[in-house]
């Protein structure tokens, strides 16, 4: 579990929003992103949509975010 606070204290900003790259991770990326949540895309907006997950911010037509301190309590306690 201590690795896994690591990889939040630097993947995450302090205050804010995070897209979705920046919870599920792209290794696509450069440098590449890794995943917070070793779950899919299809995973994570079923469970948005069921309620499990935090609802996201719309920040444009096309751009959903979610705020970084629901984020960061559903890694805390992923079975709240």
């Amino acid at each position: 579990m201590k690795q896994m606070n690591v990889v939040i204290k630097y993947s995450l900003p302090e205050t804010g929003y995070v897209r979705l790259s920046q919870i599920l991770g792209n290794p696509k990326a450069n440098p590449p992103i890794p995943p917070l949540l070793p779950i899919s895309k299809s995973t994570w907006w079923a469970r948005v949509k069921a309620g499990i997950y935090p609802q996201p911010v719309k920040l444009g037509p096309k751009i959903s975010a979610w705020k970084v301190s629901e984020v960061r309590a559903l890694l805390d306690d992923p079975s709240a």
